[in-house]
């Protein structure tokens, strides 16, 4: 079955993060066309799934409108004559399957409002846009001084935050960006809290820290300004990217990428760096690093979006670190994140799948080292380095940074506590999800040895070898038996027929198989 979205009072309990997978479980014609029935499941809990159905047609029209992301996509052509043959059927079947792995896998992709809607048309029905205009035009009528120049459609990947591009009647040539956004799954702080913080967000300064104009928040949402930077993000930059395009067109696939040179990424990195070591020792949490929340503002990169932590918003990188119990705090995260990010400035675009064992040739060895110790399977075996580590690593210990800005963070001791208390959930909730996904792991691997060709040759041999064992035990306890009644009768000399009424009956092969087979799945599962 599957779960509605719900909302505790004022925060969206769904994970968007939280992949979807999908299986055709069958096709039925009726009439012309033919319909695929599809399970979806969120997550890896099995009880957590639903049934949809969709036609070729279906698949068409969310195939035409995923063209803007520029990806060569998977999906079967059309066919007008024989579509009803039972071989093509289910060839096309196969061909629909592929295109549901490939777009369920691919991150970006994965995230959009246009997947989501085709495989989870219950939870994700609303209108997103429209919610956030109402929300926006009651701000709008408690601050008249702003009014709004355009929507930025989709310029970003969250389905539940949108962009506006407004001005101030005050200073009418100035462009400023307000975010609205709903809160999230990891709003731990109280309404009063929470507006605390929100309004605290434009005192705060750091030399590496986008500045905010405005924030505020509701019981269910947060509204955020900030001044708009024609240069865009570092993700722009590196992908020679407008900014003002939808997210999908910009990142999916560029037709033109570019690394950055050796010291961009020593100087970018070190700035970002300081400025997590930072957040850390004020103890604010973060964790949404990514090349597109870093905006470049002169030679400076400067942190976007940290009201995200605070509104309870998932990472970009969550689907990622959720596989990872060593990714387990929110410096770790950070840590997590800033490899990805450290990738992406090398070589101009994401890794392929992470984690990551084979590097490309980089303008420093020492970049390869750094990307290592963050994103190789053996790191996530053990442990992310810390923020401090990676400051004293060769790569960024002899970077001179020379911004003399003080920062400017005045956190109230009461809301300090909050805040950590905040924090200790959000872990919380990380951690219970990373040992779900561990003990679903364990019991696949279980599940697929126990069922592979070798482990049942191997199970079969030892039960025919448990099955002569016992045969051959019940000869001879049976001949012993036979013995000592000849013995007992040969004084009498009369003769009497061999009884065995209480010899055991030797147990079936199919019997010892079954129970060596459960003994095995045990074994495996603990």
């Amino acid at each position: 079955m599957a779960f509605m979205e719900k909302k505790s009072p004022g925060k969206v309990l769904l994970d968007d993060t939280m992949p979807l997978s999908c299986v055709i479980e069958a096709s039925q014609n009726l009439q012309s066309h033919t319909e695929y029935v599809i399970r979806v499941q969120r997550g890896v809990s099995a009880e957590n799934n639903w049934q949809i159905i969709r036609r070729y047609s279906d698949f068409d029209v969310l195939n035409t409108s995923l063209q803007i992301s520029g990806l060569i996509l998977p999906l079967p052509p059309k066919k007008l004559i024989g579509n009803m043959d039972r071989e093509f059927i289910a060839e096309r079947q196969r061909g629909l399957q592929n295109y549901l792995n490939f777009i369920t896998t691919q991150h970006m992709l994965s995230n959009c409002e246009l997947v989501k809607k085709f495989l989870d048309p219950i939870n994700y029905s609303s209108n997103y846009t429209e919610i956030a205009l109402q929300q926006v035009s009651m701000f709008f009528r408690s601050e008249p001084n702003w009014e709004v120049v355009e929507p930025l459609k989709e310029i970003g990947w969250r389905l539940r935050k949108r962009h506006l591009l407004i001005k101030s009647k005050d200073q009418p040539k100035e462009r400023q960006v307000l975010s609205w956004a709903d809160l999230g799954p990891d709003m731990f702080l109280s309404d009063k809290d929470l507006q605390s913080a929100m309004k605290l967000l434009p005192s705060w300064s750091h030399p590496y820290i986008y500045p905010v104009t405005f924030a505020t928040a509701s019981e269910s949402s947060g509204l955020v300004i900030r001044m708009y930077n024609e240069k865009g993000t570092l993700r722009d930059y590196i992908c020679k990217a407008k900014p003002k395009d939808p997210f999908m067109k910009k990142y999916c696939s560029p037709k033109k990428i570019q690394g950055l040179d050796l010291q961009q990424i020593k100087t970018f990195g070190r700035q970002i760096l300081e400025v997590l070591k930072f957040l850390h020792e004020k103890r604010i949490p973060y964790g949404h690093l990514h090349p597109s929340n870093v905006m470049l503002d002169g030679d400076a990169c400067k942190l976007l979006d940290l009201e995200n932590s605070l509104l309870g918003l998932p990472s970009y990188y969550r689907p990622y670190y959720t596989q990872s119990r060593k990714i387990n705090t929110t410096e770790a995260i950070d840590v997590y994140s800033f490899g990805h990010l450290l990738y992406e400035m090398t070589y101009g675009r994401p890794p392929d799948s992470v984690p990551v064992d084979s590097f490309p040739s980089a303008p420093s060895s020492y970049i390869v080292s750094v990307l290592q110790s963050i994103l190789s399977t053996e790191a996530w075996k053990t442990s992310m380095p810390t923020i401090a580590q990676l400051l004293e690593s060769p790569l960024f210990i002899d970077v001179v940074l020379l911004n003399s800005e003080k920062p400017q963070f005045k956190v109230p001791s009461k809301l300090k506590e909050a805040l950590k208390t905040a924090k200790e959930c959000m872990e919380k909730r990380l951690n219970e999800e990373q040992k779900a996904i561990h003990r679903h792991k364990r019991l696949t691997r279980a599940q697929s040895h126990h069922g592979s060709e070798e482990e049942k040759k191997r199970r079969k041999i030892l039960a025919r070898k448990k099955s002569k064992q016992s045969v051959t035990e019940n000869e001879a306890d049976n001949s012993t038996k036979s013995s000592n009644s000849n013995n007992a009768n040969s004084g009498s000399g009369a003769s009497s027929p061999l009884t065995s009424p209480s010899s055991p009956t030797p147990p079936s092969t199919g019997a010892g198989g079954q129970n060596h087979g459960r003994k095995h799945l045990t074994e495996n599962s603990t």
